[in-house]
């Protein structure tokens, strides 16, 4: 039985480093995009409007009920074949395609049961000064559901980190990438994806903490 090759896994190390930026990128850009869709499709669940509600519950069963990565080779493999404008879509905006329609589904569930937390007075005291839905909703019952949703929001978006490495299977070079080649180059698999589990392992904790620090600020008006 071989030992770890210390040396190596040192050198790999500021490699995988370099293309943090693009994981990054690439969670931060779908974590936005998903929010935006999340928060139109929670809202849609709340009020129903007809024959729309039910292309919103047929989005959001299919996209949780089918695995991220066939929703990933679903863009870029198959879409392209059928629409042929999307021939010319790279690896990266698939990957943040892929991940963006995947939480959605799955944050608008998050949102929509924040959404019917806010205590009814709060809707009755909108109601009562004269506001539309959609200004009750904006100033209202949205910021107070944001508080309710935010923790497991930002447990979406390490998920969302965590989901980049599935871009190497497009051909994204990205930290999972990255890993991947220099296992291939070297054959030394169990050092590289060691390094490359920790590297997310730190990134994942660093999240974890900001976090609880979060929630005890959203939480600091309510804890008297």
């Amino acid at each position: 039985m071989r030992g770890l090759d210390l040396d190596y896994m040192l050198g790999l190390v500021p490699v995988i480093l370099s293309y943090v930026p693009l994981t990054l990128a690439m969670a931060a850009a779908a974590m936005v995009l998903a929010l935006i869709l999340a928060v139109a499709l929670a809202v849609e669940r709340v009020i129903r409007v007809p024959v729309l509600d039910g292309l919103v519950l047929l989005f959001i069963s299919f996209f949780r009920g089918t695995p991220l990565l066939v929703q990933l080779f679903l863009f870029y493999y198959g879409l392209p074949q059928v629409m042929s404008f999307l021939t010319a879509i790279d690896g990266v905006t698939a990957a943040v395609m892929g991940l963006t329609l995947h939480f959605a589904a799955y944050m608008a569930e998050t949102i929509r049961a924040a959404i019917t937390g806010v205590d009814r007075s709060q809707w009755e005291a909108a109601q009562s000064v004269g506001m539309t839905q959609a200004q009750m909703m904006r100033r209202v019952i949205l910021p107070q559901a944001a508080r309710i949703a935010a923790p497991t929001l930002v447990n979406y978006f390490i998920d969302m980190i965590k989901g980049t490495s599935l871009a190497f299977t497009l051909g994204v070079t990205e930290m999972m990438g990255a890993t991947q080649k220099e296992a291939a180059g070297s054959f030394l698999y169990f050092e590289a994806f060691l390094v490359v589990a920790i590297l997310y392992w730190i990134m994942v904790e660093g999240l974890s903490q900001a976090q609880k620090r979060l929630e005890i600020f959203l939480n600091r008006a309510y804890a008297r």
